[in-house]
């Protein structure tokens, strides 16, 4: 147990000193946090709701600050390139998250056009039903995100890792409440301070 507990340290490290620097990126995870913690609540309610809170404000800032606010060149705090971050990063870097946010973008589209999935589900009769069919296959995309992720990091690295990971992605809400809940003040006192 003390491994797991280890590896999650490591993990949760590791994600902080590499793709956190930036005080937008880390107050857009405090807000993405708040928002995940909401979902979170909701999914004993509605989890097409859930996952619509989850995957439009939470997801979405929370990507935007990796994409447009951290520095994406050689990370003279760390002392590594940008590549080398990259290729060690366990969850999901820049390349991955870019399938992942497209295949989020694509769904809503694909239920337009195909609003029964070739035969697989009932086909909404409205666009309440269609936001309720949008929010369950957003859900089923992010647990099957998460599942695939678990798997490729057991074929890799080992069981352990791979379900460490999957208790980061699970818990970085509460912890990144925890860990930016300054961040906002701090971008606030800089940006006056400048």
């Amino acid at each position: 147990m003390n491994g797991f507990f280890e590896t999650l340290r490591v993990q949760r490290w590791d994600d902080h000193r590499f793709y956190h620097h930036s005080l937008v990126n880390q107050s857009l995870h405090l807000v993405s946090a708040i928002s995940f913690v909401i979902a979170y609540g909701l999914m004993f309610v509605d989890p097409a709701t859930a996952a619509i809170v989850a995957w439009c404000f939470s997801m979405t800032t929370r990507q935007a600050g990796h994409f447009f606010f951290e520095p994406r060149g050689y990370d003279h705090v760390n002392q590594v390139s940008d590549d080398y971050k990259e290729e060690v990063k366990v969850g999901y870097n820049i390349r991955r998250k870019i399938v992942l946010m497209g295949a989020w973008a694509l769904i809503p589209a694909v239920l337009w056009f195909l609003p029964s999935l070739g035969g697989l589900i009932q086909p909404a009769v409205d666009f309440r039903g269609y936001l309720h069919d949008v929010g369950i296959a957003w859900l089923s995309l992010g647990i099957a995100g998460l599942v695939f992720r678990v798997l490729q990091l057991w074929k890799r690295d080992g069981l352990m890792d791979g379900i460490a990971w999957a208790t980061k992605i699970l818990t970085d809400p509460f912890h990144d409440i925890m860990l930016y809940k300054g961040a906002p003040l701090a971008l606030l006192r800089r940006r006056f301070a400048a």
